[in-house]
């Protein structure tokens, strides 16, 4: 069985570059958002009411990208996943009113219901960063913003609750205020670190 690390974070803290950078120096497999490629996500900046269309979609690619990895022995990474998709976007978009009490139902619905019939991430990495170097990253972006600066605190609290109630064995926590967009000062350690873990969980299953 594929062993699935999940990163996450506030928006423009650097999920999809560590992902990239840990994939290109692993060979671990990737699984990422995607922002140009998904249907509903520049409808959705354009109009608000795309948003219960634009979080579903996210919930099931997750899903989508879980249950591949999972079916492949190999380690696959993921900017974000299924939990960053719904703690922290749906549960973000239902506080703006861009969902409604109902839509907000139906993706924690299907949320529950997916999480039940796969397994949890083996390992989380939280990225955290300064909140200026964040409004930075931000502003570089040559993306669609989904959310802004202005979202990030209801963000980080949104996703604090949740972290709270993984187990500390799995969570790794990682300040990357002063790291490149290549991550090369971070990489060598992390590297080791997560095939220790690696390893480890390997072990489990003997």
């Amino acid at each position: 069985m594929g062993k699935l690390i999940v990163i996450v974070g506030s928006t423009g803290v650097g999920k999809t570059a560590l992902a990239r950078a840990l994939c290109r120096e692993t060979g671990f497999t990737s699984g990422l958002e995607g922002h140009a490629e998904r249907p509903f996500q520049a409808r959705f900046k354009a109009d608000r009411r795309f948003a219960l269309a634009n979080q579903m979609d996210y919930l099931l690619l997750r899903a989508e990208q879980e249950t591949g990895i999972r079916s492949r022995m190999e380690t696959g990474v993921l900017d974000g996943g299924l939990e960053m998709d719904f703690h922290g976007f749906t549960r973000l978009f239902h506080a703006r009113g861009w969902l409604t009490d109902d839509e907000f139902d139906l993706c924690r619905r299907f949320y529950t219901w997916t999480r039940s019939l796969l397994l949890p991430p083996d390992l989380v990495l939280h990225l955290t960063a300064r909140p200026e170097v964040i409004a930075r990253r931000l502003a570089k972006r040559d993306r669609i913003n989904i959310a802004s600066a202005e979202d990030i605190s209801l963000l980080d609290a949104f996703l604090a609750e949740w972290l709270a109630m993984l187990d500390p064995a799995r969570l790794l926590a990682l300040d990357v205020s002063e790291d490149d967009p290549d991550y090369q000062r971070l990489l060598p350690g992390l590297v080791s670190t997560l095939q220790r873990f690696l390893v480890d969980k390997e072990a489990e299953y003997v």
